[in-house]
């Protein structure tokens, strides 16, 4: 029966659906190669296409411009040196007050770490919160490879304990294979458990052995070595980390002192986002830009 298809153009539409066929199973079946461009310090993991989009400049300013969380600050270097020397380290959760510099100290700390290293310094991975899913393929592609990496996600939380939840909890310390060798994983939020307390709470109350469901919610902020925690800054270092600003960018020389108490009474907290926020206004008002 003629249906209307010549012998070549049949051949023709067989090969092409061959080479479809061809083309989905690479894409299903076979994971995509991860390419790390050389010459960049920092990335940004975008899981639609599975690829690291490279940083030119990471804007964060250097570590001893960071004042009142001293503590933490040293803490992390030294775990970051730790791993960039090929030592243990530990995953890190920078949680607590906002606005305090947790996703500040990291790149800062990476940046100590170049400025230290050169090119042997560990690169610097930025996943989003939304992409949380993807990162088991992302520390899959990363194993193996022969360069150090920092992947870090900045706020970090849960509603509930999803599916996203329950992946990253078994790729931190679970898994059959662990955590690769050459990266570590660093995490901010304001949560100290990443979920809220009346979650937490409501867990609690109506599990049928209440601890059982506490130690469930718990489990995955038990699996980061290290809990660095940022408090609200008193006055003394908010006026310090004003002070530093200022002189980094040469500003020092204008009456702030009042000015920068008022500006943080009327956003009711004293933060190192509140003492960058002020300094920009006063840099303005000065006619100049600042910025890292």
């Amino acid at each position: 029966m003629n249906n209307g298809i010549d012998q070549e153009t049949g051949k023709a539409l067989i090969d092409a659906i061959h080479r479809l066929a061809d083309t989905l199973e690479r894409v299903q079946g076979k994971a995509q190669p991860l390419v790390v461009e050389d010459g960049f310090a920092a990335y940004v993991f975008e899981a639609e296409h599975h690829g690291l989009r490279p940083v030119s400049h990471v804007a964060a300013p250097h570590l001893t411009l960071l004042k009142g969380i001293d503590r933490v600050k040293a803490t992390l270097l030294e775990n970051s040196r730790r791993f960039a020397a090929g030592l243990s380290a530990n995953n890190a959760l920078l949680w607590g007050a906002r606005g305090m510099g947790k996703s500040t100290l990291i790149k800062a700390v990476q940046g100590a770490l170049a400025a230290e290293m050169g090119a042997e310094a560990p690169a610097l991975i930025e996943i989003h919160r939304e992409d949380i899913a993807a990162l088991p393929a992302l520390l899959g592609a990363l194993r193996g490879l022969d360069r150090r990496f920092i992947v870090y996600c900045d706020d970090l939380s849960f509603n509930n304990p999803d599916t996203d939840f329950k992946a990253l909890k078994s790729v931190l310390e679970g898994g059959l294979e662990g955590r690769p060798d050459n990266v570590v994983f660093y995490a901010t939020s304001n949560r100290r458990h990443l979920l809220p307390r009346t979650m937490m709470e409501q867990e609690s109350a109506t599990g049928i052995h209440p601890n059982e469901s506490m130690d469930e919610t718990i489990a995955l902020s038990d699996r980061f070595g290290l809990w660095l925690g940022f408090h609200p800054s008193d006055q003394t270092d908010y006026l310090a980390m004003v002070e530093g600003y200022l002189k980094e960018f040469g500003l020092d020389d204008v009456d702030w002192r009042a000015d920068a108490l008022e500006w943080a009474k009327t956003r009711g907290n004293r933060s190192g986002r509140t003492a960058w926020q002020f300094v920009a206004d006063i840099a303005g008002r000065h006619g100049r830009k600042v910025g890292f």
